[in-house]
């Protein structure tokens, strides 16, 4: 065997890896505008994280209240 023919039988997990994403991407085309929004996550996180604050918050406020504590 030649070098070439033996380093493309042998790839290594991440150019396999690097290779189906790149073949999946070219399969789906560009993303369409308004149809994805790519901080999704992060927006559900972040509302998730100040709601839990003003709940809690609210939670030791009426906590304190009862209790007499000013």
């Amino acid at each position: 065997m030649t070098g070439e023919g033996f380093v493309t039988q042998n790839k290594s997990w991440e150019q396999k890896f690097t290779e189906r994403v790149a073949k999946r991407q070219a399969q789906r085309g560009p993303m369409k505008e308004s149809k994805v929004f790519e901080h999704g996550p992060a927006k559900f996180l972040f509302i998730f994280l100040i709601g839990f604050v003003i709940i809690t918050h609210l939670a030791i406020l009426v906590v304190m209240m009862q209790s007499g504590l000013h």
